[in-house]
């Protein structure tokens, strides 16, 4: 890994075909699809497409027959998934992206037993498809997990993957997670990681908690910010580093074009109402990308706060200091 960088019929006779028959008809069989060298970097940003409406929970999760892993494709070397609501309220998104070498697969959800939630299994069909439509063996790609941020609902599920062969793994302690990308100045520093002719550059975004991550796609140029900024409640646990991180995506605003932006949750409907923390059940949710406008208007709104408290910016709420509270509904502080 450079660091810087799936009758009818009438009856006349019935002819038992011989073994060489046989023979004869597995030599003519199909060719395997030769192995496919992509290029990612003409026609970008790669064009994808979003569902009109996620999975999102049900009003009985004993009830629920969704999929206990949502998966879409964004285009065809794209994937993004989600956890049922059923398993796991927090419904974290995660994000799986192919390259000519290896897969980089961000969040791993909130569950860890394979056998309760099978997300190793979802994972390993989306790449078996892959390889399939582009002549590779699963074997032969390396699989990077890697996660935003420190929280359980975004890594849990990485235990289902430790018998994985050709799989490498983000170490749980800052000092593991900064040095799995080869960083030394950390949250400035940006580096580039190649998955064989697509680059995904990251860097720190601390500030939700001390260690994050933002990743960028070069193909699809979509923005990963983690829950340092998504659509819901953006719980701030330190101001000062969260605003220097969004003064870094502002500055790489000016010199990266980005389609969409993209965090790890969704816990607003489309008219702004705030889902109760911890509901299991979002009938009229928000999508999950948000547009550089909006991420731009966020950093507007977050230059006026000077105190703890709630702002909403119409597409998240900015929640400063206030990450005791279970939701905006109970919590002491006026709105902004």
């Amino acid at each position: 890994m450079d660091r810087r960088s799936f009758l009818t019929l009438p009856i006349v006779s019935v002819v038992i075909p011989t073994v060489s028959a046989v023979m004869e008809r597995e030599a003519v069989a199909e060719p395997p699809i030769a192995a496919k060298v992509i290029d990612f970097t003409i026609s970008v940003p790669a064009a994808g497409t979003w569902p009109d409406k996620w999975i999102c929970g049900s009003p009985s999760c004993m009830d629920n027959k969704d999929p206990a892993v949502q998966v879409h494709w964004y285009n065809e070397h794209t994937a993004y998934l989600r956890q049922n609501k059923a398993y796991s309220y927090e419904a974290p998104f995660m994000h799986l992206y192919f390259g000519n070498e290896r897969i980089l697969f961000i969040d791993q959800g909130y569950t860890q037993l394979r056998t309760d939630w099978g997300l190793r299994d979802a994972v390993d069909q989306c790449i078996a498809e892959w390889c399939g439509r582009n002549g590779r063996k699963p074997e032969e790609m390396g699989l990077l997990l890697s996660f935003s941020h420190l929280h359980d609902d975004h890594y849990a599920g990485i235990d289902q993957f430790w018998d994985r062969p050709n799989t490498r793994f983000m170490g749980q302690t800052h000092e593991e997670m900064v040095g799995f990308w080869g960083m030394t100045n950390y949250p400035e520093e940006r580096v580039a990681l190649d998955l064989g002719g697509r680059k995904i550059l990251i860097w720190g975004s601390p500030g939700h908690v001390e260690s994050e991550f933002a990743y960028y796609d070069e193909y699809t140029q979509i923005l990963f910010t983690g829950d340092m900024f998504y659509r819901g409640r953006c719980y701030i646990s330190f101001w000062d580093k969260w605003y220097k991180s969004m003064e870094r995506l502002m500055k790489f605003l000016e010199t990266h074009p980005v389609t969409h932006v993209v965090g790890c949750h969704v816990e607003i409907s489309k008219t702004g109402e705030d889902y109760p923390y911890g509901i299991t059940y979002q009938p009229d949710e928000a999508p999950v990308q948000l547009t550089v406008a909006e991420l731009k208007h966020a950093y507007e709104v977050a230059k006026t706060v000077t105190k703890p408290g709630i702002y909403f910016t119409g597409s998240v709420f900015l929640c400063n200091q206030t990450r005791g509270m279970t939701t905006v509904d109970t919590n002491p502080y006026a709105y902004d």
